[in-house]
């Protein structure tokens, strides 16, 4: 029941926050903009809808990476907030997103599919550098247990100031998996919708529940990481999330998609300045 009523809330928070995410682009843009609970009507629209079956794809693979997708981010999610386990687990759980991004644009057949896909594979040399915000975190605290991260911050003040590059790295990953990133190559418009172009119905539902549970989760992970104590606090938590949603949309309705190797050179930066703060670290300990 625990893990329902767990699920159940971040879809809902997560597709809300997507929705006011889209809202404060509009805005933005001198556009009217959906209303805040427009994701939500998506994914109920389509969950209703028949599933269509491209006759290019590759059907047993096309049907089994929705649901994969899902089990992922509810393993991050369980992870995260009610077993609060170990960091490095949930960022392993994460990079198998890799995995179903790859395999959505492989399994349709579509060429533009087939690009997301491959572009997925691109960016994850962006990303997994972000391993070594991990092993900051375990040189400050001592520990990988997302519990023992925010008891360390109770005691001792937020990671956020005394970790800042891994913070901005955090959060660039933060804006690199919100719609309508600079960084967001693998669904891009000018390859339609990149690896989900030929998902529809029932399975393109249940994408959108697990970008709503991924979204949520990974703003209640960065909270927890670096502001500890909020993450505890419903009520906190939430006006955090809220302020992270804000903040994500300015940055991504100001700034034009990046070109691919552009993206991945500018994320890998940021990653290399973290990798020289932990050999800083290192060498001063």
């Amino acid at each position: 029941m625990e893990v329902f009523i767990l699920t159940l809330h971040a879809f809902l928070v997560g597709s809300l926050l997507l929705g006011l995410h889209r809202k404060i682009m509009a805005k933005i843009q001198l556009r009217p903009g959906p209303p805040i609970i427009q994701y939500l009507i998506h994914t109920f629209k389509f969950y209703f809808k028949e599933i269509s079956f491209p006759i290019t794809s590759a059907q047993p693979l096309y049907i089994f990476m929705p649901w994969l997708d899902m089990a992922i981010w509810l393993a991050a999610l369980i992870e995260s907030q009610i077993i609060k386990g170990s960091l490095l687990i949930i960022m392993g759980i994460y990079v198998l997103q890799k995995i179903v991004e790859h395999g959505c644009g492989l399994s349709s057949g579509s060429p533009y599919g087939k690009l997301g896909g491959v572009r997925s594979v691109f960016s994850a040399a962006a990303e997994v550098p972000l391993f070594a915000v991990v092993a900051t975190i375990y040189i400050i605290t001592n520990s990988l247990n997302i519990g023992d991260i925010i008891s360390y911050q109770i005691n001792h003040g937020f990671l956020l100031f005394k970790l800042p590059i891994c913070a901005l790295a955090f959060f660039i990953l933060l804006v690199s998996k919100s719609p309508y990133s600079p960084f967001g190559i693998v669904k891009a418009k000018d390859i339609v919708s990149g690896y989900l172009t030929e998902h529809f119905g029932l399975l393109y539902s249940m994408i959108m529940m697990a970008d709503a549970i991924a979204y949520y989760t990974l703003l209640w992970l960065f909270i927890a990481i670096f502001l500890g104590p909020i993450a505890l606090n419903p009520i906190l938590s939430l006006i955090a999330m809220i302020i992270l949603t804000i903040i994500i949309a300015i940055v991504n309705a100001l700034t034009p998609l990046l070109a691919p190797h552009h993206s991945v050179m500018l994320q890998m930066s940021i990653a290399g300045l973290v990798l020289l703060d932990l050999l800083y670290r290192l060498i001063g300990g």
